[in-house]
């Protein structure tokens, strides 16, 4: 899959064109889905909504109308704006083309865009870290303010940083790493925690138990392992708590609800597909994690069985939701499942899943469309957090 992958992606789209047109400029500043719920009104809509889905549904609603059906291709009211997570997964694609091609310009834009992560990295805390970029209002009583980071996206520049050291053996990024782990350790908080599983927040605050988010932090501290040899023990207990956790969440059917302590929360399809791969990656760090091969087969099971529509060759963004959607299909649904399959070595779904985005979301090696609305139009063109810089991701692997 991969040799087929980095020299021709069929179609008549080029994988090194598509990385070059998209990753290696200076400025990676993009539109968003997002944007809307970025502006003053939308902040308060969404804070309204999280308060009073009965009050502040109509609302909600006319505004996502208005993005979807009305401003989705002028973008009236909305700027450009640089992401982290977009510099890290740009990062990421750069060194894994430069891994297989051996053309140091990759290499050169992949440094470009790591020490621009290094200049903007969230301020005030006690080690580099990353966040949204932008105000969000979370859930019922928390907005997280554009500088505050996160458990979920820090770990793409720690990745991003612990590859380039992988790849070139230099540590020239070794200090961000140390410096990320005492984000981990002292500005991030323990939300519960007895003596088998722990729990970590999303920001830094005592916020609420997510799946993905201790996935994560599982994850970033299989990679802090490498670096700190002398605190083996120490690590090595928390991340068998952090894995405890996801084991004991992960339901009878193979799924995790994204809010496992919560009544009213959902089961959707790329954040199950970041738990699994970051349990991968955990346990491929780590060389052995008891019964992670059985948790992942559950859980990739559940995703094949019910997210995936059959007659369309794509799957779906929900298998349990607690609010409307106007999107039928998202590009990051399904290139982090495409991302997983290739993990997984499951070429079959890897395959066809690849050559179906194409064909539905990739009009042009200059237009790719994030998702698809229940009108069956493509929207979202060119928004590089959501979903471009993931699924170029996916095809880097």
């Amino acid at each position: 899959m991969r040799n087929k992958v980095i020299s021709d992606l069929g179609n008549g789209f080029k994988y090194h064109e598509l990385v070059e047109f998209y990753c290696t400029k200076q400025d990676l500043s993009t539109f968003d889905p997002y944007d809307i719920w970025k502006t003053g009104l939308g902040v308060y809509v969404k804070d309204w909504f999280n308060r009073s889905k009965l009050l502040a549904g109509g609302p909600a609603l006319a505004m996502t109308l208005y993005d979807h059906l009305l401003n989705n291709g002028l973008r009236l009211g909305y700027s450009k704006q640089e992401y982290p997570i977009v510099r890290a997964l740009a990062a990421q694609v750069l060194l894994n083309t430069y891994n297989s091609s051996k053309n140091d310009k990759y290499l050169i834009s992949a440094r470009e865009h790591l020490d621009w992560l290094v200049e903007n990295s969230s301020k005030g805390y006690s080690g580099y870290c990353w966040g949204l970029g932008f105000k969000w209002a979370v859930y019922k009583g928390v907005i997280y303010d554009s500088n505050t980071p996160h458990s979920t996206h820090t770990p793409y520049a720690l990745e991003a940083f612990d590859m380039y050291k992988e790849i070139t053996n230099e540590s020239r990024y070794d200090h961000v790493i140390i410096s990320c782990f005492e984000f981990y350790e002292n500005d991030l908080k323990i939300l519960c925690e007895d003596k088998d599983s722990m729990a970590i927040s999303y920001g830094p605050f005592k916020d609420r138990p997510i799946s993905n988010a201790v996935s994560y932090t599982l994850y970033a501290y299989s990679i802090f392992l490498k670096y700190f040899p002398e605190k083996g023990e120490y690590l090595n207990a928390k991340i068998q708590k952090f894995y405890n956790f996801i084991k004991k969440k992960q339901l009878d059917n193979g799924a995790w609800f994204y809010a496992p302590l919560e009544s009213n929360s959902f089961i959707d399809c790329f954040h199950s597909c970041i738990i699994l791969k970051n349990v991968f990656k955990a346990q491929r760090n780590l060389g052995c994690l008891q019964d992670s091969d059985l948790i992942i087969q559950s859980g990739y099971e559940y995703l094949k069985n019910h997210f995936f529509e059959e007659k369309i060759g794509l799957f779906k963004r929900f298998s349990k939701t607690n609010k409307l959607s106007l999107i039928k299909f998202d590009l990051y649904d399904n290139a982090e499942v495409l991302a997983l399959s290739k993990l997984l070595v499951d070429n079959d779904v890897a395959e066809s899943l690849q050559d179906r985005i194409f064909e539905v979301f990739v009009k042009s090696d200059k237009e790719i469309f994030s998702a698809i609305n229940i009108l069956g139009n493509p929207i979202n063109k060119n928004t590089l957090r959501w979903a471009v810089m993931p699924f170029l991701y996916s095809l880097s692997t």
